[in-house]
């Protein structure tokens, strides 16, 4: 165990919560007064109790039988990681208004604009020259099929 790790206790009073081994623990903090949430998120699908046999349905946690299991058990733990952190989020908040504040963040972002809107319009200009000298090429074939072939 690391130096600046936590340990988690956790008691659930009810047997029929069962928690998947295969799971992603972590803590999160929430609100402004920093509650603690624990999430546990399972890496695969959750069997569906009409898919479970009868044997598998009724899992008792504190039995020896429990280890052959697929969920976790009496006394049994799992390693966690720090989730969403209030604090953390401050700090990249803070770091993402800093790189707004910076002017060369700005100019270099009005030049960017500056140059699309410029090569918007000459593709638009060559959009309408190309448009227009097809306009031409179908007028000049159209006046050659009606005179010689009409």
């Amino acid at each position: 165990m690391k130096i600046n790790s936590i340990v988690v206790l956790v008691y659930i009073k009810s047997s029929k919560i069962l928690i998947p081994k295969q799971s992603i623990i972590e803590t999160n903090q929430t609100g402004l007064f920093n509650d603690i949430v624990i999430d546990i998120i399972p890496l695969g699908p959750l069997p569906v109790a009409n898919q479970l046999s009868k044997k598998e349905i009724d899992i008792n946690v504190f039995s020896n039988n429990c280890l052959k299991s697929k969920f976790l058990c009496n006394y049994h733990y799992l390693y966690g990681g720090r989730g969403l952190n209030y604090d953390d989020l401050m700090r990249a908040a803070t770091r993402i208004s800093q790189r707004f504040d910076d002017p060369r963040f700005f100019s270099l972002f009005y030049i960017f604009l500056q140059n699309n809107i410029d090569i918007s319009d000459d593709i638009l200009y060559i959009f309408k020259n190309i448009s227009y000298i097809l306009y031409l090429f179908m007028n000049i074939i159209e006046i050659y099929f009606s005179k010689y072939f009409f």
